[in-house]
């Protein structure tokens, strides 16, 4: 007879998460998985994978529950929500040290795992797609102007985003990264 699973799996992934993003996929041992999740290797291993199954389950978690596509979908003016997009960035840039998990990752995975690049990959296609749209939403609406490239301010704003959590974690100075923004902001005028 089969055992009842004596944890909530997805209570289990969201505590994974919050590990792996305080304090990254090389740094957190199953050891560690084991006694900040309260569940036994075996289990974990049965119901997860493995540590890098886990992180991988644990970064789509995370990914799923970004809402800048919402934002950037609403109807009426457009600039306004981008924005209010970069100050939502900025704002938890400055404020929580763990920065961006799809960045955390990108810079310690990536470069020697395909399928975290992949992932990476695709949640920056996903942004920059959104990003993308929202412009050219803009300029149709007349909020930008007819001369301007959605698609490659899409492509600056998104590298400038990714940067503010990159800076945001190593030196989260309030007057560079306010700067930085409101430069950026500049280009869609």
């Amino acid at each position: 007879m089969a055992r009842t699973k004596e944890f909530d799996p997805d209570a289990v992934l969201q505590k994974a998460l919050e590990l792996f993003w305080e304090r990254g996929y090389e740094a957190t041992s199953m050891a560690d998985l084991v006694e900040h999740l309260g569940i036994a290797r075996a289990s974990l291993y049965a119901t997860f994978g493995g540590k890098r199954d886990l992180y991988m389950k644990a970064l789509e978690r995370y990914m799923e529950s970004a809402d800048h596509i919402e934002r950037l979908s609403q109807p009426g003016p457009v600039l306004p929500a981008v924005r209010a997009l970069f100050s939502s960035y900025l704002a938890e840039s400055l404020r929580d040290r763990r920065g961006c998990m799809v960045v955390n990752t990108a810079v310690e995975l990536a470069p020697r795992d395909p399928v975290a690049a992949r992932r990476v990959t695709a949640g920056w296609d996903v942004l920059e797609a959104a990003l993308t749209s929202a412009l050219i939403r803009a300029r149709a609406q007349g909020e930008l102007a007819p001369g301007k490239d959605p698609r490659a301010l899409a492509r600056m704003l998104l590298v400038l985003l990714q940067g503010l959590r990159v800076m945001g974690r190593a030196d989260p100075d309030p007057a560079r990264l306010g700067d930085a923004v409101e430069q950026a902001m500049t280009l869609l005028d």
